[in-house]
């Protein structure tokens, strides 16, 4: 299975940009044994339309162009469900399991996502109640990534 971070904006050089790439690179070779192809980033660029539902529509429109075929897609938003680490680690192994080719997770703007795209999303999920700069959600999704195959492979990486 293959994972797909669709996500607005992008990650300028620097200290952010290099701890995101450090866990898509520990989750992508600790992923190959459990069965995950690659962790590919897709940046999308950042509207600059004069109202806020306009520049969710061409976000939205955006990302939903460039995922993939039989994707199952997530959204990342702050009134999704909090799950826990291993619970998380069990959801990809499900989707693996089904033979889903994709799992597309999706980071929206600052203004968030068009309705149309979040009522298409097999699952909402949130890193809790907080409202997070995408950039450090981006961060903090690559990190669980990495964390639940670590857990799927049996490495100590995770401590309950």
């Amino acid at each position: 299975m293959r994972i797909v971070v669709a996500a607005v904006g992008r990650l300028k050089q620097g200290p952010e940009r290099d701890l995101a790439e450090r866990y898509r690179k520990r989750a992508a070779d600790a992923g190959r044994a459990v069965g995950l192809a690659t962790i590919d980033i897709i940046e999308i660029r950042e509207s600059r339309a004069d109202s806020v539902e306009r520049r969710m529509l061409e976000e939205s429109i955006a990302i939903a162009n460039v995922l993939p075929d039989r994707a199952v897609t997530v959204i990342l938003d702050e009134r999704g469900k909090s799950l826990s680490s291993a619970t998380f680690a069990g959801q990809l192994q499900g989707w693996r399991a089904e033979n889903r080719p994709v799992a597309a997770f999706i980071i929206g703007g600052a203004d968030g996502l068009a309705a149309s795209l979040r009522d298409k999303a097999g699952l909402t999920l949130a890193f809790g109640a907080a409202t997070w700069p995408h950039q450090l959600v981006r961060i903090m999704l690559l990190e669980q990534i990495y964390r639940a195959t670590t857990l799927l492979a049996g490495h100590p990486y995770h401590r309950a």
